[in-house]
């Protein structure tokens, strides 16, 4: 059994997964781990477990019968801001290349190493639901620029609240705190991801896009975050703001 992660023990799981073999290795093995945790062997009744309990990780399989796993990813995305992790095809980098664009929060290939997974699981559940410090203290809202609250973990711009993953608010976050300076690839895989960067690995550039996408370009069109050829990315907006 891993080391005990006390701040992401106890939380609520929902595995979506219709193979009956890797339910029955998964779900006593997080258990173990501290997790609790429910299954669903489609979409369709995965929305319905998320719709009568609240959850604090979703695992979603990308194969599933009925509606397959990114339609289930999108309809989760309309409803709830519960945080997922997609069970990929190994090699199948379109899958997690489309995942991440529609929403996930992160990925992993399949088969997975079990350290692995509760590694990934353990990660994006420390972002989502980060210990509140007398540090992170509210942004009022202002109506230019983008201002970020790491009390309620809400991002506003030009005075409009956004609605982030909790992958890419983190990779905001990161940006905006380093206050004008280009931040690499390399940082923000092994920060955002908890994993080492490699040349094929498109998940923070499709993060990046994501996140451009949702802020859209500053009153005199320009981008908020512009791409360092050969290096990395950089929050480029003045009149904003990151608290926590």
């Amino acid at each position: 059994m891993l080391e005990r992660d006390n701040q992401v023990a106890g939380r609520k799981v929902l595995v979506i997964e219709d193979d009956q073999e890797i339910l029955d290795l998964l779900r006593p093995s997080l258990v173990l781990e501290g997790f609790a945790v429910d299954t669903a062997t489609s979409g369709e009744a995965g929305l319905d477990l998320l719709r009568a309990t609240t959850f604090d990780l979703v695992l979603l399989d990308v194969m599933l019968p009925g509606i397959n796993g990114f339609e289930t990813l999108r309809r989760i995305r309309a409803e709830f801001p519960t945080p997922v992790i997609m069970l990929t095809a190994r090699g199948a980098e379109v899958d997690r290349i489309v995942g991440l664009e529609i929403g996930a929060d992160d990925y992993i290939a399949k088969p997975f190493s079990f350290r692995e997974l509760v590694a990934r699981m353990q990660a994006v559940l420390r972002r989502s639901f980060p210990s509140l410090t007398p540090s992170a203290m509210p942004v009022p809202a202002s109506p230019k620029g983008v201002h970020l609250d790491g009390r309620t973990r809400s991002v506003r711009c030009d005075g409009q609240l956004l609605e982030l993953t909790a992958a890419e608010y983190e990779v905001l976050r990161l940006l905006m705190q380093a206050g004008g300076e280009p931040v690499t690839r390399e940082v923000l895989c092994r920060k955002v991801f908890d994993r080492e960067y490699s040349v094929l690995d498109r998940g923070i550039d499709n993060l990046i896009s994501s996140v451009r996408r949702k802020l859209g370009p500053t009153p005199d069109g320009l981008e908020r975050i512009k791409t360092i050829r050969n290096v990395g990315y950089v929050f480029t907006s003045p009149e904003s703001t990151c608290a926590g």
